[in-house]
């Protein structure tokens, strides 16, 4: 286990001796200094979690100079030593950033409360730093890809994420829709506060309300005590909604009421709870028809509407199939550290499949090939052996097909798409709504690109 490190700055060599000596005893690594200067020193030298600091300290034997000095010490929590019990001077050590006071002479079992206090929040503190650092998206560019579609996602997502306006995201499952809610909400003034999310298909109907409202001891059988509900641990920051089509009637009227007054009655309960939260929505659905044919409120549609943000399949913005790849493989070899790269082949064999389950099936596919590839370079053999009936590159006809013309990136990814909505078209008898289904894009987004591209 590594031991914490305490330096101790005390002009006094007897004190600096007996102080060292017990917190050496109470397993901590201590290092002392008999002045400003060489604390300044030893500090640069060795990375303390403490810093226990006398007051009065040569060659001026100011407090003010030493209290002058707390930022010397980067951060690190300070505790002062006085041999002067004065309140004004602690008062005024804390506000300058001192941790905490403690007088000479120090009681041993006082020290070891207030030191253990100090090393404990400071670890705590920091450990949730570098996990926010490492989990969370910092920056509207979490949404990936270079496509049209994903840039005007990225600039919609940094107008409206400082705002409270509530967000519905829709399309296909695997496009990224979680990941637009937390970068959302990362980028917000709530950010510091919870990110709760609820499948609202995945809880049983019957569960779905105390699940979200909470409920009070004695509510039904097998309520052995209060619990409090998603709601109000999402209460300052936000609650996303995921598949939000697939609520039930009965709790869509009750979650209007909240989206409404901002209250609720857990379960069995009587007195209202106030809750202060953004609401982000998302579904696959087309929830319009489901209003049509009432299997969704028109009010809570609208309620939960505010912003659409729209997200395409993946078959529809194949030009961001390399960004993605490129994003993946990193993430595998920080994780795995191992140098990896695609050969061109295997390259356009994972920009031309359909991935009808879009980003997510993509990022699956990718960690499944590098899994069983050595470092080095991912090529189409290494592909096969998870892919059977994939045919070798030299007589794989859509690779053929698609690099035969040996034009640039845009113009292959052009003539590419083409082709599947020449397929699509064909499939669907020219049923533009069938067509654009198999593509997993809307009718009008189908409409467009025939009309871009003149077909």
């Amino acid at each position: 286990m590594t031991q914490n490190k305490i330096l101790l700055v005390d002009d006094e060599p007897a004190f600096r001796e007996l102080a060292s000596r017990w917190l050496a005893n109470q397993d901590y690594h201590v290092k002392t200094a008999g002045s400003l200067e060489e604390a300044r020193d030893v500090i640069g030298k060795f990375d303390a979690d403490l810093v226990l600091l006398d007051l009065s300290m040569p060659p001026h034997f100011d407090p003010q100079v030493t209290l002058d000095s707390l930022s010397d010490f980067d951060g690190r929590p300070v505790i002062i030593i006085t041999g002067h019990a004065d309140r004004d001077l602690a008062l005024k050590a804390v506000s300058l950033g001192a941790w905490d006071f403690i007088a000479k002479p120090i009681d041993p079992d006082m020290l070891a409360v207030v030191v253990r206090r100090a090393i404990t929040k400071t670890k705590l503190e920091r450990e949730i730093t570098q996990l926010k650092k490492a989990t969370t998206p910092q920056d509207a560019a979490s949404y990936i890809g270079h496509s049209d579609s994903a840039q005007k996602i990225r600039a919609l997502i940094e107008r409206i994420a400082p705002t409270d306006v509530r967000v519905l995201v829709t399309g296909p499952s695997g496009t990224g829709k979680e990941v637009i809610s937390h970068t959302l909400h990362n980028l917000s003034h709530r950010a510091a506060k919870p990110f709760v999310s609820v499948h609202c298909g995945a809880i049983p109907a019957e569960l779905l309300e105390s699940e979200l409202f909470g409920y009070m001891k004695g509510a039904f059988t097998g309520a052995e005590k209060d619990k409090e509900g998603l709601l109000s641990l999402a209460d300052g920051g936000t609650l996303f909604l995921d598949e939000i089509g697939e609520m039930p009637l009965a709790m869509q009227v009750k979650l209007l009421r909240v989206l409404q007054e901002g209250t609720f009655f857990p379960v069995g309960g009587r007195e209202q709870k106030h809750i202060d939260i953004r609401v982000i929505s998302a579904t696959n659905a087309d929830l319009l028809n489901k209003v049509e044919t009432g299997e969704f409120r028109e009010d809570l549609y609208y309620r939960i509407k505010g912003v659409n943000i729209e997200t395409q399949a993946l078959a529809a913005r194949l030009e961001d199939v390399p960004v993605l790849l490129q994003v993946f493989l990193q993430n595998i070899q920080t994780q795995q550290s191992k140098s990896l790269q695609l050969t061109p082949e295997a390259l356009q064999w994972f920009r031309e499949q359909t991935w009808q389950g879009n980003v997510r099936e993509l990022k699956n596919a990718i960690e499944s090939v590098a899994s069983i590839c050595p470092a080095g370079r991912i090529t189409m053999e290494d592909i096969q052996l998870l892919y059977p009936n994939v045919q070798s590159t030299s007589a794989n006809q859509t690779i053929t097909t698609a690099t035969a013309n040996q034009g640039t990136l845009d113009e292959q990814v052009k003539d590419l798409e083409i082709r599947l909505i020449h397929h699509a078209l064909e499939n669907s008898q020219n049923n533009r709504t069938q067509a654009a289904k198999q593509l997993g894009i809307s009718r009008q987004g189908l409409i467009k690109k025939i009309e871009r591209y003149g077909l």
